[in-house]
């Protein structure tokens, strides 16, 4: 039995979505996690994940490895007391790790989603969504739930954290184009540095958080609207607050800069920062010009993507 799950992107509200303001998120199908669950001859349960060089019996895997965690809480979940005599589980991916693509939940969402098929019992969205949201703690320490929600639902979502997730309806399509540094991006460092610079200054930082609150709204509206092409500007506004909460970095700014000289019509960093990837918006025809102009600047990687 098979289970899938796509990449994402954060468009608008990293780091502040992590107190409570909203964030707008899209799935990104170029990239995904694909699981296999099959009968093995082996006794046990096997997971392979070549991506992390993984090969190991879930019983020789601690209580805290996030993928023998979704496994357990599946299992749980199931009612699975003990598991059958020989399991075999396989994880592809073609989502580079710790990029900011959402390879930690989409692991999760397609394990759960295979596991369910397996067993025969089907799990909606929202209880893959609460799932995965749970192995996110062992990743990311105090995660916004942004990236197991838009895996999830495969759809963009509008995000407030602690409130029921809104998709949203994208009146017109638009093209991005997402930039991989190839550095692994810290996410857990990233947020508790954010959170000390909060301790520190707290009435700046909750106005940049406010600030990235506005700018998330006024970006939904956009896209509901069918005025995409107002994206670009409120992108560059977002970054510029994300260099004040100092989660930037010399190879982001690289690659962000080369993708507006190129024509780009905004770019900023997606996701923790510090490393991971950039995103920009373009018009279909420069589409590739700004990929090539990525891959230049040092981008380990160019993915151009249509939202819809």
């Amino acid at each position: 039995m098979k289970g899938s799950a796509p990449g994402k992107v954060i468009l608008f509200g990293e780091h502040a979505a992590v107190y409570n303001r909203p964030a707008l998120a899209v799935p990104i199908a170029q990239v995904s996690v694909t699981v296999e669950v099959v009968d093995s001859p082996r006794r046990g349960v096997w997971i392979q994940s070549p991506a992390i060089e993984l090969l190991a019996e879930l019983n020789s895997l601690p209580e805290g490895h996030p993928v023998a965690y979704a496994v357990r809480k599946a299992f749980q979940r199931f009612g699975v007391s003990s598991p059958p005599p020989g399991l075999e589980i396989s994880i592809q991916s073609t989502i580079p790790v710790a990029s900011g693509l959402g390879s930690g939940a989409a692991v999760s969402v397609a394990l759960l989603r295979a596991l369910s098929a397996y067993f025969g019992r089907p799990m909606a969205n929202d209880e893959v969504n609460e799932l995965a949201y749970e192995v996110e703690k062992l990743h990311h320490g105090a995660p916004s739930g942004i990236d197991n929600a838009v895996v999830a639902y495969a759809k963009p979502v509008y995000f407030i954290k602690g409130k029921p997730l809104e998709i949203v309806r994208v009146a017109k399509p638009f093209t991005v184009v997402v930039g991989d540094t190839g550095i692994p991006a810290p996410t857990k460092q990233t947020v508790g540095e954010v959170r000390r610079l909060l301790n520190r200054d707290p009435l700046g930082v909750e106005h940049i958080f406010n600030e990235i609150a506005q700018i998330s709204l006024i970006g939904r509206r956009s896209i509901e609207s069918g005025k995409p092409e107002l994206l670009g500007e409120l992108m560059d506004q977002n970054h510029e607050y994300l260099r004040r909460l100092a989660v930037s970095s010399p190879e982001l700014e690289m690659l962000i800069r080369a993708a507006r000289e190129a024509g780009a019509l905004g770019a900023k960093l997606s996701g923790g920062g510090r490393g991971g990837n950039m995103i920009a918006l373009v018009k279909p025809d420069n589409a590739e010009s700004v990929a090539e102009a990525l891959r230049s600047a040092g981008a380990k990687r160019a993915i151009i993507a249509e939202i819809k």
